[in-house]
């Protein structure tokens, strides 16, 4: 199938590479010509375990390329995947400009035929029918800059197009979300168009019947049919569930600390309980990078917008909060004064295996650590061999 993906961060580039190793002619379009130049070399400008490798082989065999053009892409794609940033405001709400500006870009240079317009990107609940409207304004804009105004329904006739918007959110974990693609516990299809949800049925055919996955002796992956607010809300809901659980293995942890208990074989005692499972159990500074803050933070929002108070989301938030002190507590009980002690962090991005320092918890200990007059010496095995500095203090 020919698919278009435009964004290509580390939701969209995984995907367009992925996609295009399981056989569809990909074209990915950023408007950052030095990144569009860097994966052209066959580069990837993030680090992602074994993406590197997928994107070569998958522009070798001509099925994967990278453009600046956004015409050409939508051009190209019979269905097209919006995979840009949607980071949060500092009212917890999203960040939609990028969004609304791929959307009325494609609205700009849709063409004759079918197309399927994907959102992707982790976008507030109801976004689908708001991604409709704007492409029709897009088409509606290019309309009048031409040949007089109509409407955006009329103009889409007019040039004999159609279009139906899919909520197809991600579940890719950084460091490995290569193996996720091909390996993933469901695949969410938000969409009122039967036509639009068997087109993405096909497309991840290939992944559902796991031609690519670790182990093809499993089941075919199950696909979760939805209407479009309801696809929206499973990601959102599905990354808030696993922030509070990890907010409450720290909370569990802390009280372990006060009554003598090893929250080590806490976690594996209640973890072995089919009904908890054991991961995402593991205690420690608490929960960062680029979605568990933003979406839980979200979903908070929305909440917020129909008059209801969010007391568990909020807790969760709290907790999470909290935990980054609790480590300079234990310092300071240690140590007692922090001024003029050298303090060596071992680790910096918000996980293993990836450069991504979005909300590390890192860089709130540094800073907190610096204005208690500690000198701060750290080392990231990734950070110190990319030479990356993004997100550092000082």
């Amino acid at each position: 199938m020919k698919v278009c993906v435009i964004g290509t961060g580390y939701v969209g580039l995984v995907t367009g590479a992925c996609l295009a190793h399981s056989g569809h002619h990909v074209i990915c379009v950023d408007n950052n010509e030095e990144k569009v130049k860097l994966m052209k070399s066959g580069q990837s400008p993030i680090y992602e375990p074994g993406l590197s490798e997928i994107m070569q082989g998958a522009s070798q065999a001509g099925r994967l390329e990278f453009t600046s053009d956004l015409a050409m892409g939508v051009d190209h794609g019979d269905i097209l995947f919006i995979a840009v940033g949607t980071p949060a405001l500092p009212s917890g709400d999203s960040d939609t400009r990028y969004v609304e500006a791929v959307a009325r870009g494609i609205g700009k240079h849709l063409t004759e035929g079918y197309k399927v317009i994907v959102n992707k990107s982790t976008v507030p609940i109801g976004s689908g029918d708001w991604v409709r409207r704007i492409v029709l304004d897009g088409i509606e804009d290019r309309q009048k800059a031409g040949e007089g105004g109509v409407s955006g329904e009329e103009a889409l006739k007019k040039i004999n197009a159609e279009f139906d918007v899919v909520s197809n959110p991600e579940f890719l974990r950084e460091c490995s979300a290569v193996y996720d693609t091909f390996n993933p516990d469901r695949i969410v299809l938000g969409s009122n168009s039967e036509k639009a949800i068997a087109m993405m049925q096909e497309l991840y055919l290939p992944i559902v019947e796991r031609k690519f996955g670790e182990d093809r002796s499993l089941p075919p992956v199950p696909v979760v049919v939805t209407d479009l607010s309801s696809a929206e809300m499973i990601k959102y809901a599905a990354n808030a569930f696993l922030a509070t659980k990890i907010s409450f293995i720290n909370e569990v942890a802390n009280i372990c600390d006060k009554v003598g208990a090893d929250v080590t074989q806490v976690a594996k005692g209640i973890g072995l309980d089919s009904r908890i499972g054991k991961k995402f159990l593991q205690a420690g500074i608490g929960w960062g990078g680029s979605c568990f803050p933003k979406d839980v933070s979200a979903l908070i929002h929305t909440a917020k917008d129909y008059n209801y108070e969010t007391e568990l989301l909020n807790a969760a938030v709290n907790v999470n909060q909290r935990q980054r002190a609790i480590a300079v507590d234990k310092l300071q009980q240690e140590l007692k004064i922090l001024k003029g002690k050298v303090v060596g962090l071992l680790g910096l991005t918000f996980k293993p295996d990836t450069d991504d320092l979005r909300d590390a918890p890192s860089l709130i200990l540094m800073d907190e650590l610096n204005r208690l007059g500690a000198k701060v010496k750290a080392y990231d095995p990734i950070i110190s061999q990319t030479g990356m500095r993004h997100g550092l203090p000082g």
